[in-house]
């Protein structure tokens, strides 16, 4: 049975409502780098962007293209990680919100 509606869209619909739902798709990008799942965290961090900021936007903030940032985060994008911790910075500041870093054996 087909989907009446794209997963995609959904998504970025449930971003737009819900900011705990932001932070979850923050949160899941971060957690996906650090265990170097970067093409998924790729994936989850666009929704992020295209849902909220935009790449316009986050252009401007992280003084990069907007076009380079779209690339970036693209399927064949080869972001680095210090332009990827950028982004996250930034939207952390844009989101109001901290992510925290914690050890678990």
């Amino acid at each position: 049975m087909p989907l009446t509606r794209d997963f995609r869209e959904t998504v970025q619909e449930r971003a737009r409502r819900e900011p705990e739902f932001r932070e979850m798709l923050l949160t899941s990008g971060v957690q996906c780098l650090l265990n170097g799942e970067v093409n998924v965290a790729k994936v989850v961090l666009r929704d992020y962007i295209e849902t909220t900021m935009g790449y316009e936007k986050l252009g401007k903030l992280t003084d990069t293209p907007a076009e380079s940032l779209a690339c970036m985060f693209g399927e064949n994008g080869s972001p680095s990680a210090s332009d990827l911790l950028q982004v996250v910075s930034h939207i952390q500041q844009h989101e109001g919100v901290r992510l925290e870093v914690h050890a678990v054996r």
